[in-house]
Formats: structure tokens, C-alpha cells, sequence
């Protein structure tokens, strides 16, 4: 009795390569004041791109934005404004260094290709930090920004693949100086800002409340008025009661 061979089992098919994940990168469409917020905010408008059409599920983002004042020129005035920060204009070369603006986080939701997403930024009017006596020095132009990526992607077509976001992904971005002043004409218009230790406010209180003065802008003002005129000699402060002669 002859028996047939049993057929042979198909051969496994062979495993396709793993698509390699997108590349992401980075523009920024504009940036604007946010006229209802709390304090002063600036919002960036971020395009994404990813390479080839690839489906993003979310992305977690960390950005960092620093101001980079080599790329723009100053005149006469500006160059003034800036010297507490860069010193004099001869030195430039080498102390024209960036400047930190703000660090902030975002989650930008599910897409394919493309989006866009909103980056709130609040900045400060505090003119002890840099950012803010930079941006107030200018009187007009830009400031040039470069916006510094870092974070994670959830990516892949048929379920969930996490990939870092590269260190090396950046985006230029132009802040027109008009709209920084808008933003903080809007919270502070035609207003300054000034900090001061605990014991000087205190001291400045005491004066304030024995004057009855009716703000602190008469108060400044009233110190304003008693200090000496610019060069004028100041008198020397009369001696304690106990010291003077009796004739």
C-alpha cells in the first residue's frame, strides 16, 4: 500500500519592515496679545508638520523661547537702553549673548500631516528681568525669537509607537514691538513698574501715611520735589539738638 506524501506547510510570509517614524518640525504662524487674559500674555500660533502625512495621536511639547538680540540691528537710543544689559556698544561682539523669555508646556491634540495649536506665553512687566528691559528698550522692529523644542510623540497608523522629540528642533519667530507694547499698555496703561525690598516699601509707607498722601505716585512725586536740584549743593543736615551751642 502506497500513501502520498503529506503537502508541504505554506513557508511563514515575511515580516514587513516597521515603517519608520515621521519627522516632526516646527514654524511659528504669528504671535499676538491676548487682550483677556489675566496679566500680560503673549500667544504663539505653532504649526506642526509631520513627514509624510503620518498620523500624530498627541504631542506632549516642552518649549523653550529665548530672545536672540544678534539678529537685528539698534539705533543710537536703543543701543542706550541696552547698556545695563550688554554694556557698552564696543563690547557687543562678545556680550550680545540670547536671552531666556519664557519656558512653557503644550499638548497638542491628535493629527494627521498638519495642525496648528495655541502657545500661551505670560511675560512680565518686572524690569529686573532681562526679557522685559530688553523688550522695553526697543522702539521699534522686532524681536528676534527662536523657539527650542523638546518632548514626546504618540505616532503610528495601526496603534501607539513613542518616539522622543529631537533636541535639535527649533522655529524662528519675529515678535513686531508694537505688540508687546499692546499687550502691556492693556494691563498697565502708561504705567511703570517698579520692585523693592520689604524694608523699603515699609519705610515708604511710614512716609506716605505721615504726609496723608493719596497714592504712591504722590508720594514718589513728593520725594521728587524735596531732593535737591541737579547740581545744586546740598546743605548739610543740621546737628542734633543736644550738640549745639548755647550762647
Amino acid at each position: 500500500m502506497t500513501g502520498t506524501a503529506p503537502a508541504p506547510l505554506p513557508a511563514d510570509p515575511p515580516h514587513a519592515a516597521p515603517a519608520a517614524p515621521p519627522e516632526l518640525s516646527f514654524s511659528c504662524a504669528g504671535v499676538r496679545a491676548d487682550p483677556y487674559a489675566a496679566g500680560p500674555t503673549l500667544v504663539f500660533r505653532l504649526r506642526v508638520t509631520a513627514s509624510g502625512g503620518s498620523r500624530v495621536h498627541a504631542l506632549v511639547l516642552r518649549c523653550q523661547i529665548r530672545i536672540e538680540p544678534a539678529r537685528r540691528d539698534y539705533d543710537s537710543a536703543e543701543a542706550e537702553g541696552l547698556t545695563d544689559l550688554f554694556g557698552d556698544r564696543s563690547r557687543w561682539g562678545s556680550t550680545l549673548l540670547p536671552v531666556q523669555f519664557a519656558q512653557v508646556s503644550v499638548t497638542v491634540p491628535g493629527f494627521t500631516g498638519e495642525t496648528e495649536t495655541e502657545i500661551a506665553v505670560p511675560c512680565t512687566y518686572d524690569m529686573d528681568v532681562a526679557a522685559a528691559r530688553y523688550c522695553g528698550a526697543l522702539s521699534g522692529g522686532e524681536v528676534p525669537l527662536l523657539l527650542l523644542f523638546s518632548g514626546t510623540a504618540f505616532t503610528g497608523a495601526g496603534g501607539f509607537r513613542v518616539q522622543p522629540v529631537p533636541w535639535d528642533r527649533e522655529a524662528v519667530c519675529r515678535l513686531p514691538v508694537p505688540v508687546w507694547r499692546e499687550m502691556i499698555e492693556q494691563h498697565f496703561p502708561g504705567c511703570g513698574w517698579l520692585r523693592l525690598p520689604r524694608d523699603t516699601m515699609d519705610d515708604l509707607l511710614a512716609f506716605r501715611s505721615r504726609r496723608a498722601l493719596p497714592s504712591w505716585e504722590a508720594t514718589v512725586r513728593a520725594l521728587l520735589d524735596a531732593a535737591p536740584a541737579p547740581g545744586a549743593r546740598e546743605l548739610p543736615a543740621p546737628p542734633p539738638a543736644d550738640e549745639r551751642k548755647v550762647p
